[in-house]
């Protein structure tokens, strides 16, 4: 079964404390109450192979049984405010809104 995705990146917020604030206490709850979401996955990036400051500071995933379940839980009021408020606490610049569908490959 092939899962579709929402993929928010954050880029490197110019006062982290705020943001990871913001992030956990505000968004989050907001977050919560988007519709048909069967996995939610979020990552705090914490360097780069180069040893330089990453250029994303969290990465979020949103899973969904297909995209027209993902286009649903967008459309949603909840998914709207989700989205504004990614927007609004994003200090280091508009974070990057990706969909995608996730493929199982074995190694």
């Amino acid at each position: 079964m092939t899962e579709t995705k929402l993929v928010v990146m954050y880029p490197y917020p110019s006062d982290v404390d705020q943001f990871e604030k913001a992030y956990v206490d505000e968004h989050m709850p907001i977050a919560q109450k988007i519709p048909n979401v069967i996995k939610f996955v979020a990552t705090k990036v914490s360097g780069t192979p180069m040893g330089s400051q990453p250029t994303f500071y969290r990465i979020a995933e949103l899973y969904f049984e297909s995209l027209d379940s993902l286009k649903e839980a967008l459309g949603s009021d909840a998914g709207q405010a989700a989205a504004g408020h990614a927007v609004a606490i994003s200090s280091g610049g508009m974070p990057t809104f990706l969909i995608g569908e996730e493929e199982m490959m074995i190694l």
